[in-house]
């Protein structure tokens, strides 16, 4: 173990969150280990502000609770405490120790037959908890008693060297949780690392394990794989030791040609992602997967179409559900982005049409700007005369209707001419 003194590392508490620090002296001051571990620590020292901060103790998640009246326990694969102050969450764990499928008392784990670890509340020492993290350059532990960084496992080395590491066989440290092949493209890329060969090297052999994987974790997964102004770098990483197959399993073959439509089209949307978010401009993750999905989408439309003899437009919204549902077996889009990722297809045929008055009403869509940016993204993969045409025909129509469409409110209709209806008269009743 290493111990780096305050005066030999570059962390201040100046850059850590205050609530964060009211998190460590109450845990500091209560007779309890503190410590800061993880990514912070990492990125704290590579001098980026880091998103969030993790804490890390000796003391139980009850006992956590019973020091903080805004705590809540979550996790059950392995049981964390959240302290919660409005908006900002610091999240606090309990050393880990190494697990068994032996249950003892409170410490109870469990490992599936490929080596997944299914339940992981298992407690033990810092050097224990040190050993069972991911990679090196993430076990580092500020320490608040005395403001020191604890190194277990090499990893401010590596750190200087710029190398990424597994701590442990790399092998069985990917089948204990298979997201780490994908955290390691994300690590490499994110603080300009290379991975070592020994990591490495398992992977492309070890990727189908991602298909046990929950829908729902590859999905945020992904957000921070294509959301995070490095979508390109991992992009190709992932390409490269075939994990982005397990992610969008109904790609597997066209991203293996450079000059398909598909390969070209994950291309670009990677690089207007990047080019956007650098310019703090937001990326709804709706448009991202509709540009993914899109050719699968329209070559399945394209055969129900000669299956069934159905109007196109038909085609694309049954293709659509088809397409959304077989994305969901690997990763699970929520409604939210799902349905106006459909919007954004349908749209393309919609936008066909050049009829002044439907195109004018067309501008009012909830989606147009969406379906229209789309276009435009087609047109530069596709480098089609037809899609020309129809980008400078709707921009022409936004030019001309733009005030309108933006106040939202419609121009006067003119008063129609012709003489005014008159009413027809009452019957009167007979007399008796």
């Amino acid at each position: 173990m290493q111990i780096i003194p305050r005066d030999k590392h570059p962390i201040s508490r100046d850059d850590i969150s205050e609530h964060a620090l009211k998190v460590l002296y109450r845990l500091h001051k209560s007779g309890y280990d503190a410590y800061l571990v993880g990514g912070c620590v990492r990125d704290l020292l590579l001098g980026v502000t880091p998103k969030d901060f993790d804490v890390v103790t000796n003391a139980t998640p009850e006992q956590i609770k019973g020091l903080f009246r805004n705590c809540r326990l979550i996790g059950r694969r392995f049981r964390l405490a959240h302290i919660v102050f409005g908006r900002d969450i610091i999240e606090v764990a309990t050393f880990r120790g190494h697990h068994s499928d032996e249950e003892q008392g409170s410490n109870k784990s469990k490992t599936s037959k490929t080596g997944l670890v299914l339940r992981d509340n298992v407690f033990g020492s810092i050097e224990e908890d040190a050993a069972r993290r991911d990679f090196t350059v993430n076990a580092l532990y500020y320490n608040i008693a005395d403001f020191s960084i604890y190194d277990f496992v090499g990893g401010m080395e590596d750190l200087e060297k710029g190398v990424l590491k597994l701590i442990g066989d790399p092998e069985q440290r990917y089948r204990e949780d298979p997201v780490r092949m994908l955290r390691a493209a994300r690590f490499a890329t994110k603080l300009s690392l290379k991975i070592s060969d020994d990591c490495r090297q398992p992977i492309p052999q070890l990727s189908y394990l991602l298909d046990d994987i929950p829908a729902a974790r590859l999905f945020e997964e992904s957000l921070k794989l294509f959301l995070a102004q490095r979508a390109v770098a991992n992009f190709e990483v992932l390409n490269e030791l075939g994990l982005l197959s397990h992610l969008f399993p109904i790609l597997k073959a066209p991203l293996k040609d450079s000059n398909s439509n598909e390969y070209r089209m994950m291309m670009q949307v990677m690089k207007d992602t990047d080019k956007r978010l650098s310019a703090n401009k937001s990326v709804n993750p709706a448009y991202l997967f509709a540009a993914i999905l899109w050719y699968p989408m329209v070559a399945r439309a394209q055969e129900i179409v000669q299956e069934a003899t159905l109007a196109e437009y038909d085609a694309f919204q049954i293709a659509a559900a088809e397409i959304t549902s077989v994305q969901a077996r690997s990763i699970s889009l929520p409604k939210r982005f799902s349905l106006p990722m459909r919007d954004i297809w349908l749209l393309q045929i919609r936008l066909r049409q050049q009829n002044p008055v439907k195109a004018k009403r067309l501008l009012s869509h909830p989606k147009f700007r969406a379906g229209y940016d789309f276009l435009l993204l087609r047109g530069v993969v596709e480098n089609d005369d037809e899609l020309a045409k129809l980008s400078v025909f709707w921009n022409s129509m936004q030019e001309q209707f733009s005030d309108e469409v933006h106040s939202g409110k419609p121009s006067k209709p003119q008063k129609r001419r012709g003489t005014r209806r008159r009413r027809k008269p009452k019957s009167k009743k007979p007399s008796a």
